[in-house]
């Protein structure tokens, strides 16, 4: 069979991904209760998230010579993290909030590209 050495890859692959996921969880199974950990618990995943915003919205421009970038990318970024700021305040579900924002994006995106 010519596809083995490539099942043995993605095995080896995924269960080397499993394990740096999983592997923190038990190495800190008995300080769950620790200060660092509840600290980092409450403040790092908005940290993560806002992180995440920045670098996505670093290169949106809404302003070009002080007429509103209504570019290919310009108004539906404005229109898509204006929909997920929304439904993130409305519903409190991150992963709503970014497959719901991510296909508006690309669906405008794309949408716009053909007319």
């Amino acid at each position: 069979m010519l596809a083995d050495p490539l099942w043995l890859l993605i095995a080896t692959c995924a269960l080397a991904t499993f394990a740096t996921r999983v592997l923190p969880f038990i190495a800190l199974a008995e300080q769950a209760e620790h200060p660092l950990v509840l600290h980092l618990g409450r403040y790092l995943p908005p940290a993560v998230m806002m992180i995440l915003v920045i670098y996505a919205l670093r290169d949106f421009r809404p302003l070009i010579d002080w007429q509103l970038n209504m570019g290919e990318t310009g108004f539906p970024m404005f229109l898509a993290a204006g929909l997920v700021t929304i439904l993130h305040l409305w519903r409190r579900n991150a992963l709503l909030s970014i497959m719901l924002g991510t296909g508006a994006y690309m669906a405008m995106v794309q949408l716009s590209g053909t007319a």
